[in-house]
């Protein structure tokens, strides 16, 4: 796969630092510029930059909470338009975080990343929710926190309306738990992005445009043992045969599950075979 060397050495270069001084947002346009060559992220960066500026004035100083909800409501969602529809989720472009400020429409995760970005550099506490079906965002100011909804311009959400959330997605029997609750990290926050580009490019069994997806995740989290199985699997149903033995070496190297490692040996052991 050839990728803008530029873009993918910053990826790379997210191996080594710690996964909160991952800069989201600018990681997010190098996978962007990765999906779409020519992009120029420049301009992008500074829309970024516009954003950050034009909440810290209309929160001012030391806002509270609610103050700082209405800040990122009223410039992101209001004055710039941000937001989600059900057409934006048969969009791939709708996952690549360019495109998103481009046509102020995205998925879920790339308009919450957005969001966690320009709070962040207002020095607030944000974060990614790991949420069944919808990506929200955990805003905490001054002790105190909500939880938005990105997707539906930034509505705080309370539990009840997180139990309601919860139904459409998982079923009229689902419950809250704790673990609907848990903040996920960075590499996680990208890794969720691209996961959307990947799983529809699967059921399209576009398995190319796949192979590029994986590969693009595995320049920054190189050490996620589903991504190599994944990529050991396509390249063996295009009868890739060497990338596919590399790939599930990896995933073997990796992993830690008794059930998914003998269904991989299997496999690369028959691989190994048809080289002889």
């Amino acid at each position: 796969m050839t990728l803008p060397p530029a873009n993918r050495a910053r990826l790379q270069d997210l191996r080594e630092i710690g996964d909160d001084d991952v800069d989201l947002a600018a990681a997010a346009l190098d996978i962007a510029g990765l999906h779409r060559a020519g992009t120029a992220l420049a301009p992008y960066l500074r829309h970024l930059e516009t954003l950050v500026q034009e909440v810290g004035v209309y929160a001012g100083k030391n806002p509270d909470v609610d103050h700082a909800v209405e800040a990122l409501v009223q410039v992101i969602a209001r004055r710039y338009g941000y937001g989600g529809d059900d057409e934006t989720f048969d969009d791939l472009e709708a996952a690549n975080f360019a495109t998103v400020i481009d046509e102020r429409r995205g998925l879920p995760v790339a308009l919450g990343i957005l969001y966690i970005h320009v709070a962040r550099a207002q020095g607030w506490s944000a974060g990614g929710i790991d949420f069944p079906g919808r990506f929200l965002v955990r805003l905490e100011v001054a002790a105190e926190r909500r939880i938005l909804d990105p997707f539906d311009d930034g509505r705080v959400l309370d539990p009840k309306d997180m139990r309601d959330l919860l139904k459409v997605g998982a079923g009229l029997g689902a419950e809250l738990t704790p673990d609907q609750y848990r903040e996920i990290g960075n590499r996680e926050i990208l890794l969720r992005l691209e996961n959307n580009l990947k799983v529809r490019h699967l059921r399209a069994e576009r398995f190319d445009e796949a192979l590029r997806v994986i590969e693009t995740m595995l320049l920054f989290a190189p050490e996620t043992s589903s991504l190599w199985r994944e990529a050991g699997m396509i390249h063996a149903r295009l009868d890739h045969v060497r990338e596919a033995i590399w790939a599930l070496e990896e995933f073997l190297r990796l992993d830690t599950s008794t059930e998914s490692r003998y269904s991989a040996s299997v496999l690369l052991q028959d691989l190994r075979d048809r080289l002889i």
